[in-house]
């Protein structure tokens, strides 16, 4: 009895060993363990045995089966510093599976967001850019919509290491159409006309996206916003620079720079040639620039231009607006945007009126001698 007592003591001691004291039998750099759907506790503790990030598969077992209620999640779980069998045990059964975080930012174009994935080695461009190119997820609310271009909403999302490139563009697109129904008022929604404000959604969203790309401030959004409202109601075309910039990306001829040739490429995207919006957005806008483009403010403004400072002088006419452009023609020689005043004039010294000067007491050179 005391032997198997002392067995039994002992058996016990080991299998609290080898589940709660850190165990790391894997490299420095760490290892990947890809869990599949429906795997057993014994075939979840086998392969974490094998990739040495358990002491013990036997000890998992039991551990896993003290635990019936607590199923293992599928997915792929990262680990990199030692740590105990009861740790990985919860970290799997918690589902914390590996991630890491991607940064879509707001105006970035599907271009943009495609060379983004394949720099940090999540998949190619073309794989993404195949994918954004189905416009099927946002029928109901873009019916005509030719990609996904402004319905992939800036945010950080969190990836598995390799991400299917549709299943990331519906999460970029589920969570514009959540953002959407925080930002439209619930009594101006009418989901069935694909309408809002009296307008399509995707009018408020292209609008959203040139706000977004003309101007980094969220304060001027509304002002950008409210001028191209004026300018589309008054029939003055856009001449919106990063329509042409858009334009040139679609052909694979944006070199960083505009010409003056450029503003007269011959695109339905080129707001210099062509009046009204562009056919689809430019880029994918953020909750402020939809916000603007929404309601616009309220503004005479018809014109803009660059203050060196990352915002814009606003002018309601064309004198102010060249007033403004000498304005931003003076901050990039170093000057004041505006010069200083000019010296007041001297007052002017007039005679009293019906009065004549007074004599000096001297007689001219004419009248010397004269004898007067």
């Amino acid at each position: 009895m005391v032997t198997l007592a002392l067995a039994a003591l002992g058996a016990a001691a080991w299998l609290w060993y080898a589940i709660e004291r850190p165990y790391q039998g894997f490299a420095a750099q760490g290892v990947f363990i890809d869990l599949p759907r429906g795997a057993s506790s014994r075939t979840a503790a086998r392969l974490l045995k094998q990739n040495g990030v358990i002491r013990s598969a036997l000890a998992f077992e039991v551990y896993a089966r003290r635990h019936p209620r607590r199923r293992l999640q599928a997915g792929e779980y990262f680990f990199n510093h030692p740590i105990s069998g009861h740790d990985v045990f919860w970290q799997i059964a918690d589902g914390r599976v590996y991630q890491q975080p991607f940064t879509v930012r707001e105006g970035e174009t599907i271009f943009d967001i495609a060379q983004d994935l394949e720099s940090e080695k999540l998949m190619t461009a073309d794989e993404f850019m195949a994918a954004a190119q189905n416009p099927e997820l946002i029928r109901d609310i873009a019916p005509r919509a030719k990609t996904l271009e402004g319905y992939l909403f800036p945010a950080t999302y969190f990836l598995p290491r390799h991400p299917a490139p549709t299943d990331l563009t519906a999460e970029m697109v589920h969570k514009f159409k959540e953002e959407w129904q925080r930002i439209v008022p619930a009594e101006s929604k009418n989901d069935k006309s694909g309408l809002e404000h009296g307008r399509p959604v995707a009018s408020i969203v292209t609008l959203a996206s040139l706000v977004e790309r003309e101007t980094p401030k969220p304060e001027e959004r509304p002002l950008v916003a409210g001028a191209f409202e004026n300018r589309l109601r008054k029939n003055i075309p856009l001449q919106c620079d990063p329509t042409v910039i858009y334009a040139l990306e679609l052909q694979g001829r944006y070199r960083g720079s505009l010409s003056g040739k450029d503003l007269h490429e011959d695109s339905p995207y080129n707001t210099y040639m062509h009046g009204g919006l562009p056919p689809g957005p430019i880029g994918n806008p953020g909750a402020i620039a939809l916000r603007a483009a929404l309601k616009p403010a309220d503004t005479q403004f018809l014109y803009f231009v660059a203050n060196t400072q990352g915002g814009h002088f606003f002018g309601a006419t064309l004198k102010e607006h060249n007033q403004n452009v000498n304005r931003y023609h003076r901050l990039l020689a170093g000057l004041p945007a505006d010069p200083p005043p000019s010296p007041p004039a001297p007052p002017v010294r007039r005679k009293a009126p019906g009065k004549k000067p007074k004599s000096s007491g001297k007689r001219s050179a004419a009248n010397r001698g004269s004898g007067r």
